[in-house]
């Protein structure tokens, strides 16, 4: 089957398409991909960064979605059936998963939107409702948000009945912010400012932080008396560090949300929240914006896209279509 695959540790440069083994499918869902999603870890992966390193040659990617070709009895999966899938190396033609990390779809989630849905929304909705634990009605600064994880931030604050002010670094994605969610978008080096018009002072209740870097400090001072800051990754590239005298002058707090940890953890963790997720779609409380598309070659300007900040939203690759 062909594949992407890493065959050095220098980022978009080292990808080629290759041919490899399909997986051996006992105990496991056999799935054919249709799209893969792309994810900043991905990037970090590929260039020899991430938490866990892969000695090249590898595949990456971590999500996708496809057709069911097999199943085990008793997993409640079938031939034929659309699911999501959370599974190493997602970027080939054929995944094999446990399926506790396998998802069924809704006739109205298309695969390309589903392909890309799993690790952002779960790490959006691990952020907010079990490690900020957001109460409706408060005030949620996203940074990142039109990113992936940060956009579908954005549409869980909706549909959570959260105000969200979103943080873009440049123009053209203030539209597409607002789309996603937001009820106040700030963008420029007055971004701090601009936060503080919009809650009149007071500061936000949430703020959640995939950049890092000095937005990390300029956050902290943001929050409201008991405001909960959480930290999703350091896209910036900086990992901060807090002054802790600073929580105990309004009371607040730093909290980390490493969804992989937790799933690792708790393995029914991420099915309860795709059963929650998909709910919330059901009811047309959660909107999942359409993905940009990219044929499965091109997984290399797909990087660049993230390494360069110019991608808006989710992208996923195209391998069967049909």
């Amino acid at each position: 089957m062909r594949a992407i695959l890493a065959t050095t540790l220098t980022g978009p440069d080292g990808l080629r398409t290759g041919e490899i083994a399909e997986p051996d499918g006992r105990d496991r869902v056999v799935i054919d991909v249709r799209y893969a999603g792309v994810a900043f870890p991905d990037l970090l992966r590929t260039r020899g960064r991430y938490q866990v390193r892969s000695a090249p040659p590898f595949v990456p990617g971590a999500e996708a979605a496809g057709i069911v070709r097999s199943a085990p009895e008793l997993s409640g999966f079938h031939p034929g059936q659309r699911v999501a899938v959370i599974a190493e190396g997602t970027w080939q033609e054929v995944v094999a998963a446990d399926p506790a990390k396998v998802f069924p779809l809704p006739d109205g989630i298309p695969l390309a939107t589903a392909a890309g849905l799993p690790l952002n929304h779960f790490t959006a909705h691990c952020a907010l409702v079990r490690r900020a634990r957001a109460r409706p009605g408060e005030t949620v600064l996203v940074h990142g948000a039109a990113g992936g994880v940060g956009s579908a931030a954005l549409g869980l604050c909706r549909a959570l009945d959260l105000r969200a002010i979103a943080v873009v670094g440049s123009g053209p994605k203030v539209a597409f912010a607002r789309a996603a969610g937001a009820a106040e978008v700030v963008c420029g080096a007055d971004w701090a400012g601009q936060v503080r018009f919009h809650t009149a002072g007071r500061g936000v209740d949430v703020v959640l932080d995939p950049v890092g870097g000095d937005r990390f400090t300029q956050s902290l001072r943001l929050l409201a008396p008991e405001g909960r800051l959480v930290v999703l990754g350091f896209t910036a590239g900086a990992i901060p560090e807090a002054k802790v005298n600073r929580l105990l002058l309004r009371n607040t707090a730093v909290l980390g949300a490493g969804w992989g940890e937790i799933a690792v953890r708790e393995p029914d963790y991420p099915g309860t929240q795709w059963t929650e997720l998909v709910a919330l779609v059901e009811r047309g409380r959660l909107v999942v914006p359409e993905p940009e598309v990219l044929p499965f070659t091109e997984a290399g300007a797909a990087l660049r896209r993230l390494e360069d900040r110019a991608a808006i939203g989710k992208i996923v690759l195209a391998f069967h279509q049909s």
